[in-house]
């Protein structure tokens, strides 16, 4: 093999990568030199599935954080998505969600919204707009064998084409954006170094998928988004469903249970897993609507955090978006994260510069910010499910646990306490605005209003779903 300095005065920077964390890290690498994106899979050319991500066929959500971020990154982005038929929905005005402590209210003031819409659209669209970047080279069907360099730095990645051939990219700066996949801790050992602390929560999920024909103008007289967690103080495996709409007039279900409550690819047991949760909304829409797809079965949905940002790892590389966390799907926070990690980086670059010789490690401190955030709040109901973890919750876990079941139950009645919660989840604010006086003082005092016995659905939306059964 053999390895070519970069250009006199020209920055390089090779992304691991070429899924949304990697494109989005890419986007916020531009403005300082050459970048270049090696993927192993091929890349489609339109908004289709791609072999290395099997998650996209399930519900994915971009919260109003993440999408800020996006569009810092990618200016207009957003626009164009929702022109292609992604979904604005206010929150929590258009959102029905069933937590383990009661149904949340829908508040009459938007505070926070979600972008919806299928996986491969969201991809496609950032994708597109990356490889339109001065600068950018997409190198996909392209495997990395290993880093170059030495447990001091790294110098740039080692590659073999699709023709077979094996050499080095020199870079500047190298950046692992390569998912749950990643082989950093491999690299690491190679080099010398330790690994980095690692935490791994696994409920033993499983994810199944459908798509489904929307009702012909039900999205006007009802919620586009339904929500019904599990509790995993109750007795037995934990089963949640999630509805969403999608671009092309559909809605995409995703069911998850745990250990012993699996759903499966029958299509049949489809409808009654949803009519077996904690209320059967979910199950009311979808009787008589007319499937689209198969169901799709996922069962890699492990937490896993590696604390890159405690490690000792090589200057001029970091890692980014799941290869540092991932997360529970049901929440929604993977790819927000990912789009708050690459802004982190750029602004990190902008602050510190290029000569920082501690750049690297700078950044990989300020991605740690949003990865906490979503941490907890993924793992907290997670961690309690029997066999998630080797030697049970730990005493941290149970304690910030046991207080975000406080924040959520007094956000059941209390809508400022609500908003705190919305501000954090929608990765808005840092979790630090759970802990200021007036979020602690009311979380003591509980929720200012009773709960609600049922489903927050006015009368034209209860309607709605009776038309649904008749």
């Amino acid at each position: 093999m053999s390895s070519s300095p970069p250009p006199p005065g020209r920055r390089t920077s090779v992304v691991i990568g070429g899924s949304l964390a990697g494109m989005l890290t890419a986007a916020a690498l531009a403005g300082s030199g050459d970048v270049l994106v090696v993927e192993r899979d091929a890349l489609p050319e339109g908004p289709h599935p791609r072999k290395g991500l099997p998650q996209a066929h399930h519900a994915h959500l971009l919260w109003s954080g993440g999408a800020a971020a996006v569009d810092a990154l990618l200016p207009g982005t957003t626009g164009r998505l929702r022109d292609d038929g992604a979904h604005r929905i206010a929150l929590p005005t258009n959102m029905v969600g069933f937590s383990p402590e009661g149904w949340f209210r829908r508040w009459a003031e938007e505070s926070h919204y979600v972008l919806l819409a299928s996986r491969d659209l969201l991809d496609w669209h950032v994708r597109r707009s990356v490889a339109a970047l001065p600068g950018v080279t997409v190198h996909d069907r392209t495997e990395v064998l290993g880093l170059a360099g030495d447990a001091r730095r790294v110098t740039g990645v080692r590659v073999r084409g699709e023709d077979g051939a094996e050499r080095v990219l020199a870079a500047d700066l190298v950046v692992d954006a390569s998912g749950r996949s990643s082989r950093t801790p491999v690299w690491l050992r190679e080099f010398g170094l330790p690994e980095p602390a690692v935490r791994t929560v696994d409920p033993g999920l499983v994810y199944a998928s459908r798509i489904f024909r929307a009702p012909k103008d039900l999205g006007s007289t009802f919620p586009v988004i339904v929500n019904i967690q599990a509790d995993p103080r109750e007795a037995g495996p934990g089963r949640s469903a999630t509805l969403v709409p999608i671009e092309g007039d559909r809605w995409l279900v995703t069911q998850s249970g745990t250990r012993g409550g699996e759903p499966t690819r029958d299509p049949e047991a489809f409808e009654d897993f949803a009519r077996a949760l904690r209320h059967p909304i979910i199950s009311e829409l979808i009787a008589g609507t007319e499937p689209l797809t198969d169901v799709v079965l996922t069962r890699t949905t492990v937490n896993r955090r590696y604390h890159y940002e405690k490690a000792a790892l090589p200057e001029r590389f970091l890692v980014l978006g799941d290869a540092v966390a991932a997360y529970n799907p049901v929440y929604g926070h993977g790819m927000s994260v990912a789009a708050q990690g690459a802004l982190a980086l750029r602004d990190t670059i902008a602050r510190c510069g290029w000569s920082d010789e501690r750049l690297a490690a700078r950044a990989q401190k300020a991605v740690a910010g949003p990865v906490a955030a979503a941490w907890a709040l993924s793992t907290g109901n997670d961690v309690f499910y029997p066999g998630a973890t080797e030697s049970g919750p730990t005493l941290a876990e149970r304690c910030a646990a046991a207080y975000v079941r406080r924040l959520m139950h007094t956000s059941t009645g209390n809508g400022r306490v609500a908003r705190a919660v919305t501000d954090v989840m929608t990765l808005e604010r840092p979790a630090a605005r759970l802990f200021t006086p007036p979020v602690l003082l009311a979380a003591a005092l509980g929720p200012r209003r009773a709960q609600l016995a049922g489903p927050p659905l006015a009368a034209a939306e209860l309607a709605a779903i009776a038309a649904l059964r008749g």
